[in-house]
């Protein structure tokens, strides 16, 4: 069931070969021809309220829409080196939001580390959780640490029953997850007046667009509740993208033309002008500098001029930058369009 972890020799493994299939789609033209009928061409920050650290691609799942090609295999890791450079950076901002992110971050040595030095400076910190990780026996108290800092925990649950859980995530995870997210809530995640939000994330388990946000957390909430007593506070939707592993099973399934026009037709100019990579900053496992995290896994890092890694970060240029679209942007401008936060409009 799923996809198997696609190798450096996999054909689609080189981000530029990636990329070549994306401008050669077609059934959607140019993303950057699309802005410009909009009248938001070229796409702009407008400053930074989130920063995103993707502390490295090792991950204990092997989860078949995973945009990071993220595995037990991986060896690419933050070091300790880079995460100071990240604190000495927000040290000398006032970036409300840190989102920490991997493969599955909490694996990552400096993890621990980064949550208590982001929350000593008085920030807000995310932690994007695949919910299993909580159950291995090396991270029996991860879930004390994080409701000890009031970390904020953005879980992946594709859906509320295990045969679509299972099918893009790994058998036995919809299970696992179940009773990582009991012991959340036994911690106090997801409960009304805690003040620790448990918040979820849903990407559709095949070729199609997610469906409304409001409808998605309503049925998950009132299922989850029902079938075994959970509770989170918000559900997100968010758009699977045409890339790395996901990329393989489109054209693998013979559906990669049709859900690229599918994406193309739905782009939302609502949605363009609200995307993410407006106002977050994703900061690459070796320091470099990306517009979003989809862009760092196509090795697109900053342009223009403006800063390409941690050590040279400059507040003013990075605030205004030019953002760097390609195709794959079309994921996150289609419907409601989609963000690490949810939908967007």
């Amino acid at each position: 069931m799923g996809l198997t972890l696609v190798s450096r020799r996999d054909p689609l493994a080189s981000s530029q070969v990636q990329l070549n299939r994306l401008a050669a789609t077609k059934t959607c033209p140019p993303f950057d021809e699309k802005l410009a009928t909009s009248g938001i061409q070229p796409l702009h920050a407008t400053g930074i309220t989130v920063f995103q650290i993707n502390v490295g691609k090792f991950c204990n799942q092997t989860c078949r829409h995973c945009h990071v090609d993220a595995g037990p295999a991986r060896t690419e890791q933050m070091t300790r080196e880079t995460a100071e450079l990240c604190i000495r950076v927000l040290s000398q901002t006032d970036i409300p939001t840190v989102d920490i992110t991997g493969g599955a971050p909490e694996l990552n040595p400096n993890f621990r580390w980064l949550v208590a030095q982001a929350r000593a400076l008085g920030r807000h910190v995310i932690d994007r959780c695949n919910l299993t990780v909580l159950l291995l026996k090396p991270q029996a108290d991860l879930a004390e640490f994080l409701a000890s800092n009031r970390v904020e925990v953005v879980a992946s649950l594709p859906y509320f029953q295990s045969s679509q859980t299972d099918a893009q995530r790994g058998d036995g995870v919809f299970e696992k997850s179940i009773l990582a997210m009991q012991m959340l809530n036994h911690l106090g995640y997801g409960v009304e007046g805690s003040g620790l939000a448990l918040n979820l994330v849903h990407n559709p388990v095949g070729a199609f667009l997610p469906p409304k946000q409001d409808a998605a957390e309503a049925q998950f909430r009132r299922e989850l509740t029902r079938r075994h007593g959970v509770t989170f506070n918000h559900l997100y939707t968010i758009t699977n993208m045409p890339i790395s592993r996901f990329l393989k099973f489109l054209i693998e399934s013979g559906n990669y033309e049709g859900y690229m026009e599918r994406l193309a037709n739905a782009f939302n100019p609502a949605a363009a002008a609200g995307v993410m990579c407006r106002y977050t900053l994703s900061v690459g496992w070796e320091g470099t500098l990306y517009d979003c995290d989809f862009n760092q896994m196509l090795d697109l890092p900053l342009g223009n001029g403006a800063p390409r890694h941690i050590r040279d970060f400059d507040t003013a240029k990075l605030n205004t930058r030019r953002i760097v679209t390609a195709n794959h942007c079309y994921g996150c401008t289609a419907g409601s369009g989609s963000s690490c936060g949810g939908a967007v409009t």
